[in-house]
């Protein structure tokens, strides 16, 4: 298996256990846990996907590049 597919997998599993560990914590059920670490990660990747899109017209409109990304270092796109 390719490397950024281990590491998309990687996080994926963080981010489900996370979004059912806070759901979990703050209400004490796990099927609003089990709920919560389905449909979030699933919401914020369609949000995300429309963030990105933004941020390209961004970049055409000052001239750059699409697909050029100048993250700075810490940011969620450098990470990812």
């Amino acid at each position: 298996m390719a490397r950024n597919t281990i590491k998309t997998l990687s996080f994926a599993a963080t981010h489900f256990t996370v979004a059912f560990g806070v759901a979990y914590a703050l209400t004490g059920d796990v099927v609003v846990g089990g709920a919560v670490a389905l449909v979030e990660p699933a919401v914020n990747t369609v949000a995300y996907y429309f963030h990105e899109k933004i941020w390209s017209r961004i970049g055409q409109r000052d001239g750059r590049h699409h697909g050029q990304h100048h993250s700075l270092p810490g940011t969620f796109a450098a990470l990812h």
